[in-house]
């Protein structure tokens, strides 16, 4: 995957991502509820997985906008990726422990969605945080905490503070006034993403999850 350089120097970004990196570093999130009304009874019909369709439409989301693929790569150089793919979580009911896993991204959502099953069929029964290994550079993260829904979620990182890359976890699905809501959380730094962006970000999952009928119905 081709990872393109930043000029700092003649970046727009860059006093911003100057004062958000090195003078007040600061990272924030958003949590929004997502309309899935309509998407969850074409989940059911063509009988597949929620939490696939999840990955599949925040990496849509992501790929969409440079600000949340803008990280460093292995030199230390900043810069964004061409495009991204997703590495999430999964949990193992025998001990209630997870692991990560990631699978490679594909437009056409049923080729995406079997390179998902047959990661999940030869890695699903690894224990550990690793449960495939070779992870590239070009990954994401994603979560599910699918037994509450929260109105907001915040991690923590305690380090360098010069992770750039959005952190993504969702929660329960609940019922509200004849929808079903699903809740959403977006963490990201300030150094590459603003508030603006975070809602770009919002505004299209909820268009993927609305469209539903574009990428599940194939002819």
């Amino acid at each position: 995957m081709k990872f393109h350089r930043i000029d700092l120097d003649s970046w727009n970004r860059k006093p911003y991502f100057d004062h958000y990196l090195n003078q007040v570093r600061c990272t924030f999130s958003m949590t929004a509820n997502i309309d899935l009304t309509e998407l969850l009874p074409l989940l059911r019909e063509k009988k597949v997985k929620l939490y696939p369709a999840f990955l599949y439409m925040v990496t849509q989301a992501v790929n969409a906008h440079r600000e949340f693929r803008t990280t460093y790569d292995a030199e230390g150089h900043l810069g964004y990726w061409e495009k991204m793919i997703p590495s999430y979580t999964f949990f193992h009911q025998d001990d209630q422990t997870f692991s990560s896993i990631w699978t490679d991204f594909i437009d056409d959502f049923y080729l995406f969605y079997e390179n998902y099953t047959a990661d999940m069929k030869m890695y699903g029964d690894n224990k550990g945080i690793v449960a495939k290994a070779m992870e590239p550079p070009y990954t994401f993260p994603v979560s599910c905490i699918p037994w509450v829904s929260f109105t907001g979620f915040n991690l923590n990182i305690f380090g360098d503070g010069q992770y750039l890359l959005p952190i993504i976890t969702s929660g329960k699905y609940f019922e509200q006034e004849g929808k079903t809501l699903l809740p959403v959380s977006l963490q990201v730094h300030h150094a590459v993403c603003d508030g603006y962006h975070a809602s770009l970000f919002m505004n299209d999952l909820q268009k993927w999850a609305s469209g539903g009928k574009s990428w599940l119905l194939m002819p």
